[in-house]
């Protein structure tokens, strides 16, 4: 299983919903931005997943289009501004704790986004932002999900 999704959720309305151990799934996004031959990652700074590289995403806001919250989250935790544009994939992501308690349970739907501009730099829940190519992959602690999609990204 993978996750991309930040640990703390409130909407631009106020409201927050609870990550861990939720009532139901959470809809979230993956913004896979490709540039020429690099795709862009960020090591997870807060559970799950924590220090593990990963795509830039969260969870979809109320009021909010999947290619809007795909954007948005790029734009927050790397600072790029990014279009949102084909689906490139459509997955689950659950963990379960010891006692098999759903502890997380995403919907992503993962985009494959255009760089329109913005300076990268790690911001929000993440704490560190870089571009890497298929051969940088095999060093970086990601899940294979993760790893799998930006492979995807790249070759397409």
């Amino acid at each position: 299983m993978c996750s991309r999704v930040s640990f703390s959720l409130s909407s631009r309305y106020g409201s927050k919903m609870k990550r861990d151990y939720p009532d139901r799934p959470i809809v979230g996004v993956g913004a896979i931005v490709v540039d020429e031959e690099q795709a862009l990652v960020v090591r997870r700074g807060k559970e799950p997943l924590k220090g593990h590289w990963s795509i830039p995403g969260g969870a979809v806001e109320l009021g909010e289009t999947l290619r809007e919250a795909a954007a948005r989250e790029a734009r927050e935790e790397t600072g790029l501004i990014v279009e949102a544009e084909e689906v490139l994939e459509v997955l689950d992501s659950i963990y379960r704790d010891p006692e098999g308690r759903t502890r997380f349970h995403y919907v992503l739907v993962d985009f494959v986004c255009r760089r329109l501009g913005g300076e990268l730099r790690a911001a929000s829940d993440v704490s560190e932002a870089r571009w890497i190519t298929l051969e940088d992959l095999p060093e970086l602690q990601m899940t294979q999900t993760a790893e799998r999609v930006i492979k995807k990204a790249l070759k397409s």
